[in-house]
């Protein structure tokens, strides 16, 4: 029986590839109300193995649409690292132990380990009660962009055709589309279709380094085997990463070299197995024993950092996640990077489609995102030579010592934990007035901090306030307003935000809460004002006006004026983007800046 005719069909924006970095971008975009499709080669979503290691900024981020109560319920967490070194009596001990996560203004001090069909199914799920799916199994067999520039200049043309293969269709059932869309999405892995069918090149290098990868539920005397643990031995180095209920990852440094093909220098799994891989951990693991009575995944791999030459062509097919980079993966960094691409991306594409942004607003996806690539590559070529470095020894003086390891381990802390990314000047990253909020880093996400809400005194984590909801947040801390004349700026600047020429106005128009979200938080205690006492552009929901004051209990709460830097009688305002990175600072007299800024990307 012959096929059917091709059917066509149009869409916003088309997301390839439904591991981490496409399930965060079809979800973040269908909760923005976009028209989004997402589709994967996979007949079924991964059912053991891949990455598994979430950090503290991940977690945040997952805070932000919702979903990381599940995350949490579910994962191991990791509190406590441990490093071990070899002995003077040839095996190896330990030589201390430090908090896994150092960054102090992490929300969530620790990392989460759950298997990657797991965190999977969180954006699956969610997905699903938006009646959004993953469509599989089916792939790209071509894609074209119109060179049209008027079609370009559109935010709203269709100039992408792309032409996907049903791989299920049964006879007489259409197995061939053509997609007309607004934008791509390649979140296609590694091996990416959509970055070789563009032609965009990776750059960077393969080293020496080889490493085995297996999943067990072990057997063990080892004392810190529920603990993110660094083994330096004179058989190799080893890394072990607790796992949800009993299970635990080795990743497991291999010196035999029969793992490589000689022909294209490529691993073959084919020359070992996880019995191998156990067995090379039981030499470093000595004298302690480790022993498991089955795998549930393994693999092994040659280290490597590459990065893609780019992240976009034309500013409507974006490539993201392992797709655009490629990195070792043991300090946990690459699922987190593919996530934290498209979280990026979602509300600059919802921004453009929804015509509220020029398209120039997509240019940054590449600038923040590409050079936050390149500082990985750069650590990670760091942290790779010096976990798979032989250990100091009198016989090797040149060795890795224990504490050079744990200077880089604490020293790369803020950045592997994503606290510490800090994106650079920019349309969407003004760092005029960095001085109105010493410690609100312009470039870097909104710190976490407890305040009480002023109609209740109910405590309130801060960013718990900033959802990822597609908004951009008008923080104003408007001081003490029961200071007589800072109560006078106040009313002054509630003026000018009500003003038809204000900002809130001229880039919200008329429904302008749909754009913008004002919170405003005082320095006055809780016993000494009303949150009516703030004028109503100030106060858009009872809900909405904060103190820096503790809860009735004097639990938690107070002194977040001091840990931003902020003057706690005159107060700033803090822009927050609706990824929850801080866009720009002002005084509370500096509107005409603030509308500045959002002249320079937005639509009046």
């Amino acid at each position: 029986m012959s096929r059917m005719a091709v059917k066509e069909s149009d869409v916003d924006v088309l997301v390839i590839g439904a591991g981490p970095s496409g399930l965060m971008c079809a979800n973040g975009l269908a909760k923005a109300g976009v028209d989004v499709r997402i589709i994967d080669q996979r007949p079924s979503k991964v059912a053991a193995g891949q990455a598994d290691g979430i950090q503290p900024r991940t977690i945040e981020v997952l805070q932000s649409y919702g979903l990381a109560e599940r995350l949490l319920r579910e994962g191991n967490q990791m509190h406590m690292a441990a490093f071990y070194n070899p002995s003077a009596n040839g095996g190896i001990e330990r030589t201390g132990r430090a908090a896994d996560v150092t960054a102090s203004t992490a929300r969530f001090p620790f990392e989460v380990t759950l298997h990657q069909g797991a965190i999977e199914a969180i954006f699956l799920d969610s997905m699903a009660s938006m009646s959004v799916r993953v469509e599989r199994p089916i792939i790209p067999t071509s894609i074209k962009l119109s060179m049209e520039e008027a079609e370009l200049a559109d935010p709203h043309s269709h100039p992408i055709e792309i032409v996907l293969k049903h791989l299920d269709a049964e006879d007489g059932q259409v197995d061939t589309e053509i997609v007309h869309a607004k934008y791509v999405v390649g979140a296609d892995g590694a091996h990416s279709w959509v970055r070789k069918a563009l032609g965009i090149t990776m750059d960077g290098e393969q080293t020496n380094y080889i490493w085995g990868v297996v999943d067990i539920i072990p057997e063990t005397d080892f004392p810190d085997i529920r603990n993110r643990t660094a083994i330096h031995s004179h058989n190799g180095s080893c890394m072990i990463i607790p796992r949800e209920g009993d299970k635990v990852r080795l990743y497991i440094q291999l010196a035999d070299k029969e793992v490589i093909n000689a022909e294209n220098g490529r691993v073959d799994k084919a020359k070992t197995g996880p019995e191998h891989l156990l067995q090379v951990a039981q030499r470093s693991f000595s004298p302690y024993t480790i022993n498991a009575q089955e795998f549930d995944w393994w693999t092994i791999y040659i280290i490597g950092q590459r990065v893609a030459s780019q992240f976009s062509v034309n500013e409507r097919i974006f490539i993201a996640g392992d797709a655009r980079m490629r990195i070792y993966n043991g300090a946990g960094q690459g699922m987190n990077a593919s996530m934290n691409d498209t979280h990026n991306l979602v509300w600059k594409i919802t921004y453009v489609l929804r015509g509220w942004a020029n398209i120039s607003l997509l240019e940054t996806y590449e600038f923040e995102r590409r050079k936050y690539a390149q500082d990985l590559i750069s650590f990670d070529k760091k942290f790779s030579a010096l976990f798979s470095g032989k250990p100091r020894s009198e016989a090797n003086q040149d060795g890795v010592s224990h504490e050079q390891f744990l200077e880089a381990f604490q020293t790369f802390g803020a950045f592997t934990s994503g606290i510490g990314v800090h994106y650079a000047p920019s349309a969407i990253v003004n760092t005029a007035h960095q001085e109105y909020a010493s410690n609100v880093i312009i470039g870097q996400r909104m710190p976490p901090h407890v305040f009480i809400r002023a109609a209740d005194a109910r405590p309130y984590e801060l960013q718990d306030l900033l959802p990822a909801d597609s908004r951009f947040k008008i923080v104003v801390f408007v001081g003490d307003i029961s200071d007589v004349s800072q109560g006078e700026r106040v009313r002054t600047l509630g003026t000018e935000l009500a003003a038809p020429e204000g900002f809130v106005k001229r880039f919200g128009g008329t429904s302008h809460d749909t754009v913008f979200d004002v919170l405003s938080i005082s320095s006055a205690t809780k016993n000494k004002v009303n949150y009516t006492d703030l004028p109503v552009a100030l106060r858009t929901h009872w809900s909405k006006v904060l103190l820096d004051d503790t809860d009735m209990f004097a639990r938690v709460g107070g002194k977040g004026y001091e840990t931003y830097g902020i003057d706690p009688l005159r107060g700033a305002m803090v822009i927050v983007r609706p990824d929850g990175y801080v866009g720009m600072v002002a005084s509370l007299e500096n509107t005409a800046t603030i509308g500045q800024y959002f002249s320079s990307f937005m639509k009046s």
